[in-house]
């Protein structure tokens, strides 16, 4: 420190003079952590999962999804009655198992108990063609979720190639596209999707015995449905944001460079999307298991005897003053997967909208 220059005239150099080599001193470990201000290193998913798990009814609303689907899962390998076959008791057929209330055996199946055999009990009791009505139950919450999981995928896949390529190309391409967006959504959606559904079923033809035909005409309609009518909302929705991300600096770099603009939606505007998608595409599960219901419980969606929340609840209506809860078990199943499914999308929106932060 002898050596250091003396501190000229309205310089801002530190002048050591007045201080000896015991005043500096190494940091302590504490005092460097002290200093240490800057935060963990996260992802934008890891930072949204964060914050979502901090939303108790979006936590309630996972914990609801579990167990019902841990529920539809391991519940038919526990019950030994399947959703089509009718009840019997040692290879004959039980027709007093009719309309059984929730917990009760028939004539035959406490006459079979009382003999020293073992009947797995009906827990939503049975339906007016003597089976089962729990696993019917099961089967058609698998249903409804399967519809609603698999018709957003569509959605998701269809809107979001149609409205990725409009927003991208804008002119006179976006015109034209937008311009057949808005013809669709100038339809009436019930009408078309009925219409829609009446014609597929009559004309849909499978071989026989391939995957298309044991999931049934019924069902692939309803898929067709929901990709040729309820893709335009997401592909509105995400041409809009390309819109806006479009003009920004790394795509121009990204073009000036040479890259194709297949790879400049995939790697640099479509990731800054991510939240929009996500968020529609949860919103979508919960209107698309609603639509299914709907379809089924005016007759035309799931056909017998593959069952449906909507159809059971349709098929519940004709006994309802005097069986009213085989309305009430269906019903109850699709208010839990709508409302948590629902909840799910609102904590998803808060947790990923950028524009939400504060």
């Amino acid at each position: 420190m002898n050596d250091m220059p003396k501190k000229n005239l309205l310089s801002a150099q530190l002048d050591l003079s007045g201080f000896s080599e015991e005043d500096f001193v190494p940091a302590t470990e504490d005092e460097k952590r002290q200093q240490d201000v800057m935060s963990e290193s996260t992802t934008f998913f890891k930072d949204g999962m964060r914050k979502l798990f901090r939303n108790p009814l979006a936590v309630g609303s996972l914990v609801m999804l579990a167990v019902i689907l841990v529920t539809i899962i391991v519940a038919p390998m526990v019950v030994p009655y399947r959703y089509e076959v009718i009840l019997s008791v040692n290879g004959k057929r039980d027709k007093g198992a009719k309309n059984l209330a929730p917990f009760v055996y028939s004539e035959m199946e406490q006459r079979y108990i009382e003999q020293g055999g073992e009947r797995f009990p009906h827990i939503f009791g049975t339906d007016e063609q003597c089976r089962d009505y729990f696993v019917r139950v099961i089967y058609g919450t698998r249903i409804s979720l399967f519809v609603g999981f698999f018709a957003s995928i569509i959605v998701l896949i269809i809107g979001m190639i149609y409205g990725s390529i409009s927003g991208y190309m804008g002119g006179r391409t976006d015109l034209i596209m937008m311009r057949v967006v808005d013809i669709i959504y100038s339809l009436p959606d019930m009408l078309m999707v009925i219409l829609l559904s009446v014609v597929l079923n009559e004309r849909l033809r499978f071989p026989p015995g391939s995957f298309l035909d044991r999931l049934g005409t019924s069902m692939v309609s309803l898929f067709i449905v929901f990709g040729l009518l309820y893709w335009v909302g997401m592909a509105r929705l995400i041409r809009g944001q390309i819109l806006s991300i479009k003009e920004n600096e790394y795509v121009l770099a990204a073009r000036s460079i040479g890259a194709k603009p297949g790879r400049i939606i995939r790697r640099h505007i479509l990731p800054n999307c991510l939240s929009v998608i996500i968020i529609s595409t949860a919103l979508q599960i919960p209107s698309a298991i609603f639509t299914e219901s709907f379809l089924s419980f005016i007759g035309i969606g799931v056909k017998a005897p593959m069952p449906s929340l909507g159809s059971l609840a349709n098929a519940a209506r004709e006994g309802l003053q005097s069986y009213p809860y085989k309305l009430v078990f269906p019903a109850i199943f699709i208010c839990l997967i709508v409302l948590s499914l629902n909840l799910l999308g609102d904590g998803l929106r808060d947790a990923f909208d950028p524009k939400l932060k504060r």
